[in-house]
């Protein structure tokens, strides 16, 4: 028997050109951040640097921000991004892990080279906890970042609205 509207797909699936959007590659050939990855992460780090960037002259909820280059997270930082991006602030046994194998200060601030390395290591071991946490961040699978109302109630706000749905990292898990 043939469906009453046979021009209508199954709901499950999917038809034409315009739903064969392919997820962005978070590494490159070589298991480096790829470079769209790594705009991702400099825009989710300038939002918690030290000191923070310069806004754009056109800035709306899906401009990327770009950090100073000499930023860093300090503590407020790196404890409201942990927030944000897997819903608690990190142990301090965790921020020792983090002070003693990433890329850090003299005063163990958190540079974005260890940023990136947080995210390098994490993408290898687990891809899927990266993309919730770029979509807690904002961004879609094609590393765009979207415009939401949640994101631009936070721009006015200044406070964290992001919820996580992702488990806390433990360097640990990486060496």
């Amino acid at each position: 028997m043939q469906s009453p509207r046979p021009e209508t797909p199954e709901p499950s699936s999917k038809q034409g050109r315009r739903n064969a959007q392919l997820d962005a590659q978070l590494l490159d050939a070589d298991g480096a951040i790829s470079d769209k990855l790594e705009r991702c992460l400099r825009h989710i780090f300038a939002k918690y640097c030290t000191p923070r960037p310069a806004h754009p002259q056109k800035h709306d909820s899906t401009t990327l921000l770009t950090p100073p280059g000499d930023a860093i997270l300090d503590a407020t930082g790196l404890d409201a991004w942990a927030q944000d991006t897997n819903g608690a602030p990190f142990s301090e046994e965790t921020k020792e892990e983090l002070r003693e194998f990433l890329d850090v200060t003299e005063e163990g601030e958190l540079t974005f080279k260890g940023f990136a390395q947080i995210y390098q290591l994490q993408t290898e071991n687990d891809e899927e906890e990266t993309w919730r946490d770029l979509s807690n961040h904002g961004f879609d699978r094609t590393l765009t970042l979207v415009s939401t109302r949640r994101e631009e109630e936070a721009e006015t706000s200044h406070t964290s609205l992001f919820v996580s749905s992702g488990d806390p990292l433990h360097i640990h898990d990486f060496f």
